[in-house]
């Protein structure tokens, strides 16, 4: 008849899931995980400066169109989650339209944000999620990074100089802040 064993049982080994799983979100939001995310974020907002600084009468001499694979391997993955969403197809879509109906419409400076919102929405999963979260992609930005911090202190003539110009100290500041992102995100999945 009636078992007294077919009741609801109270589980609890809970404990060790919830120990799990709140350590594991607190090194998400923790020293590395939280310096990660907030390196990057520093990082896009200096490679989006320089970006913005090439295209007013402060012109640089670096090769400006690396600095978006660089922001789109360190855009932070709440950012980059919304533009590769709707709002960046949408974005896509209007972009790609006035670039081709509307040409003479379409001004030079939208060239290249243009391009990294392109090329978020289209790249495949193994860009967007793979290499975007390991040691690949943190790679490829301390690549560009060092790449492009020593050809403006070869244009500038020496690393002396890039930070005496008036013009150079902005740059100089601006590509080292792109060198800190790779280095501390190497430095965590090392240690």
């Amino acid at each position: 008849m009636w078992n007294p064993k077919s009741y609801l049982a109270m589980r609890t080994d809970f404990e060790d899931e919830s120990t799990q799983f709140i350590s594991s979100h607190f090194m998400n939001l923790g020293f590395s995980g939280f310096g990660i995310s907030l390196f990057g974020l520093i990082a896009s907002v200096a490679a989006i400066y320089l970006l913005i600084l090439d295209r007013t009468n402060w012109k640089t001499n670096i090769l400006t169109s690396l600095l978006i694979p660089y922001i789109f391997f360190s855009l932070p993955s709440w950012i980059f989650s919304v533009f590769r969403g709707e709002v960046g197809k949408w974005i896509a879509v209007i972009a790609v339209v006035l670039r081709l109906f509307l040409p003479r419409h379409f001004p030079d400076w939208l060239e290249l944000p243009a391009a990294l919102v392109l090329l978020i929405v289209v790249a495949p999963n193994l860009f967007a999620s793979t290499f975007r979260s390991n040691a690949v992609g943190v790679a490829v930005c301390l690549v560009i990074a060092c790449y492009l911090l020593q050809e403006h202190i070869r244009a500038s003539g020496g690393f002396r100089n890039s930070f005496t110009k008036a013009h150079g100290i902005s740059n100089t500041i601006g590509i080292i802040l792109l060198l800190v992102y790779p280095i501390w995100a190497l430095v965590v999945y090392i240690v």
